[in-house]
């Protein structure tokens, strides 16, 4: 399959090191916005907030652009230097990573 995630291929054992990071991301992107949101309804419910530090890791690993999309949709640490410039400059970081890996042939 070209330009997505073959599922088939997955299932049965043919998994492209591509492949398993674009799953890896997709998961992180949707848990990292799912937590962005869960900690913009406990702020807003005084309840036991998620480390921000906690919130940045979750960028770095893989979820930069669900971090990016939590802070839109729940304006949340949008107020924050450390969200509104260190996750962009994340994102930044992780999209030169791969257009180097790309360039160097990792994925294929």
């Amino acid at each position: 399959m070209t330009g997505g995630i073959d599922l088939g291929a997955m299932a049965a054992g043919n998994v492209s090191y591509g492949g398993l990071i674009a799953l890896g991301v997709a998961f992180m992107t949707l848990f990292t916005f799912i937590a962005y949101g869960l900690d913009k309804w406990k702020a807003r419910h005084k309840r036991w907030r998620t480390p921000e530090a906690t919130l940045l890791w979750l960028a770095v690993l893989g979820g930069s652009v669900g971090a990016l999309l939590g802070m839109r949709v729940w304006h949340h640490k949008t107020q924050h230097k450390k969200f509104t410039v260190g996750v962009p400059l994340i994102l930044l970081a992780q999209v030169a990573l791969v257009v180097y890996a790309l360039y160097c042939g990792a994925f294929h």
